[in-house]
């Protein structure tokens, strides 16, 4: 038995426990930090710490699933619930900020003043190079891998190194004008800027379930190999259509080949392209469909996109 032309998805989920194991360090660092200064600032650092745990845990589960083999009710495989995942961290972004936000018009309306700040500063600037260190490795791995639960995963955490600074400027400055406005002012525009990330995330999914094309690389791989034959006169293809689902892309495209050319002719060729884009590009899955060059029906098909 020759081996298989497409190779199996990786499993990533293992760099999942990464962002769970960060999740729950850095919970129980900011918690604790909020805890002896009474902050809201850093208490709404330790609410988004949670969401985050929240939703590493449920990347964990979709990458799983995502990398199941294709079943007779999913027959071009699960590649597509990496976008659920994304989708659900970017609610879970928005609940974090509808949760700081509230606490920060609490704390505006009534203030009060932090205690201990020195200390829970830097419990703080300790828990955020915690999420830093498993943002930064998660989104090399995610981009690597194409994988866009790994990708949101790490930008969620990113999200909460920006936050956490922000935070701790703003702690910082309470500290140093003895004011706890500032404390509420400061997680009020935190708690806005997470949820202008979580819109983002949420919209970026939604492209994907919409079969977005892949990216302008990704795309030029392709276009490359196909180039080359083209040279050739006799050879042509068309209706070359591409679309993006997680961790996979599928190519449809129609081989234009001589008419003279027998069945096998048309099928090693077009055999030989497919090995080609899969070399390129091991993610891809390649759909072909042969037609004679000079007739004008094979031209009658094809659509403008």
């Amino acid at each position: 038995m020759p081996a298989p032309r497409y190779a199996p998805p990786k499993d990533l989920s293992a760099y999942a426990w990464l962002s769970i194991g960060a999740a729950v360090t850095t919970i129980a660092l900011k918690a604790f930090a909020a805890w002896i200064t009474g902050s809201v600032g850093l208490l709404s650092d330790a609410a988004e710490s949670v969401v985050n745990l929240v939703a590493a845990v449920v990347a964990l589960i979709v990458l799983k699933i995502s990398i199941k083999p294709a079943d007779d009710d999913h027959q071009f495989g699960h590649s597509k619930a990496e976008y659920f995942s994304a989708i659900v961290e970017g609610v879970m972004i928005f609940v974090a900020a509808a949760v700081i936000i509230i606490s920060a018009i609490g704390r505006l309306i009534e203030p009060v003043m932090p205690e201990q700040l020195n200390v829970g500063l830097l419990i703080s600037v300790g828990a955020s190079a915690v999420n830093g260190g498993a943002a930064w490795f998660l989104h090399r791995v995610g981009t690597r891998e194409r994988s866009t639960t790994l990708v949101a995963d790490a930008k969620h955490l990113a999200t909460d190194v920006v936050t956490s600074a922000a935070v701790l400027v703003g702690v910082g400055l309470v500290a140093v004008f003895d004011s706890p406005v500032l404390d509420a002012i400061v997680a009020l525009g935190a708690g806005m800027n997470i949820m202008w990330t979580g819109f983002k995330l949420v919209s970026e999914s939604v492209a994907g379930l919409m079969d977005v094309a892949p990216s302008q690389e990704a795309q030029a791989r392709i276009e490359a190999v196909l180039a080359r034959y083209r040279l050739d006169g006799r050879i042509g293809f068309h209706a070359v259509r591409v679309r993006e689902a997680g961790n996979r892309r599928f190519a449809d495209m129609h081989v234009l080949v001589p008419g003279a050319w027998s069945v096998k002719e048309g099928h090693d060729f077009t055999e030989r392209v497919i090995d080609e884009l899969v070399a390129v590009d091991p993610n891809l899955r390649v759909s072909a469909h042969l037609e004679p060059i000079e007739d004008p029906k094979s031209y009658e098909d094809v659509e403008d996109v």
